[in-house]
């Protein structure tokens, strides 16, 4: 729970609205332990605590925030409000998601996500963070699919 109220920290969340992802993110948090910004990463120091279900591996292995690795946290949160708020890697403990995101392994589709909406949050989970989709591109995904669904 801790872990999802970090991540929650960077979302505004309300009944009556849709889940907002603010432009800040994880890569911009401020943390107790200094690091460094080099353009749009930020490096944290050995020995921060950070949220490892819903971190991106250059995060867990090399301490590198950016906002590649705030797109790979935005699919988990995709995937946690397709899930109802399932725990991301319920069955695995921090050390065997480190072991199984680095395996290649990724979450499943939960049965509310359409294959489009699992195909937009697998690409937030690529290997490579040069990879991944920018927001701006996940907005454009994003948005027909809600225009397609209203009244």
């Amino acid at each position: 729970m801790h872990q999802a109220l970090l991540l929650m920290k960077s979302c505004g969340v309300t009944i009556k609205k849709p889940v907002t992802y603010l432009k800040e993110g994880l890569s911009h948090e401020q943390d107790p332990v200094p690091g460094y910004v080099l353009d749009d990463q930020y490096v944290s120091s050995v020995g921060t605590k950070f949220p490892v279900k819903w971190s991106a591996p250059e995060v867990f292995h090399y301490f590198k925030y950016s906002s590649k690795s705030d797109v790979w946290a935005f699919g988990i949160l995709m995937w946690e409000v397709f899930s109802l708020g399932k725990q991301p890697y319920d069955l695995y403990d921090n050390s065997q998601v480190v072991v199984k995101v680095s395996q290649g392994h990724r979450l499943y589709r939960p049965q509310l996500a359409s294959d489009t909406i699992y195909q937009i949050m697998y690409s937030c989970w690529h290997e490579l963070p040069e990879k991944r989709p920018t927001f701006q591109q996940l907005l454009a995904s994003i948005e027909p699919l809600r225009e397609k669904d209203k009244p």
